[in-house]
């Protein structure tokens, strides 16, 4: 059964690995169960790929392929999903990788303001200065985020935009630029919503914020991910704000 399944993530590989909602993006949506939770009625669990070696392997893959020609001098992932997509993709390319955390979590590190995402609002993320410290200016610059750096950002999904858009900023804050943002899951209904639909606007966004020109990247969108979780007759939503 294995090897079958094998045979199989191969032979998905040899069609356009960058297609949105393409053969690889049905591959991996096939095992991503959605539940109701944090008060969203559908809240995508990636764990479904992650439990299956095979699955996690070609979300690997198909990032680390997008990313080997684009120049890029580290990596960051976004607390905490973004960790478990980034570390792997940042050792296959041979790339600096590090964390960008909820304020509190890391020591010595530049924390930026706040900000909402789709289920509440963020007290505002942190990337650490590292060791040693900048020359140029050791309380506001990272050694770790370096001034002209070329940084991708990873996560496991983009809905709102709010995470991703603090962390284009703070990272061009620090002098360095992002090329782009990957995301496995895109919540395409957050991008550009008809005007009354109640629904925030990932475009305007960073538009207002002015980083409509770093693109966002994702190969699995809602259209796709059709798996109903399994969840017992009593199950309740207990989701919390982390």
């Amino acid at each position: 059964r294995d090897s079958a399944r094998a045979m199989d993530v191969v032979n998905v590989m040899a069609e356009d690995e960058y297609t949105q909602d393409g053969p690889v993006a049905q591959k991996i949506a096939s095992v991503i169960p959605w539940y109701p939770f944090k008060g969203i009625p559908r809240f995508y669990d990636i764990n479904g790929f992650t439990t299956r070696p095979d699955i996690f392997q070609l979300v690997v893959d198909v990032l680390a392929k997008r990313y080997a020609g684009m120049q890029i001098d580290s990596i960051g992932g976004f607390d905490a999903r973004g960790f478990v997509i980034g570390a792997p993709v940042a050792l296959a390319l041979k790339k600096p990788f590090f964390m960008i955390r909820k304020p509190g979590k890391q020591p010595n590190a530049i924390t930026s303001g706040s900000y909402s995402v789709e289920y509440g609002s963020r007290a505002g993320i942190s990337i650490p200065r590292g060791h040693p410290l900048s020359e140029e200016d050791p309380g506001k610059l990272s050694s770790v985020v370096k001034k002209g750096h070329r940084v991708l950002l990873l996560d496991d999904l983009v809905a709102t935009g709010g995470t991703l858009a603090a962390g284009v900023q703070l990272v061009h804050q620090l002098g360095a630029r992002v090329v782009e943002c990957g995301c496995v899951v895109e919540l395409k209904m957050f991008w550009d919503p008809e005007e009354g639909s109640g629904l925030p606007s990932r475009k305007k966004l960073f538009e207002d914020k002015g980083i409509a020109d770093v693109p966002v990247w994702a190969l699995v969108s809602e259209n796709i991910l059709t798996l109903e979780g399994a969840r017992p007759e009593d199950y309740v939503d207990d989701g919390e704000e982390h």
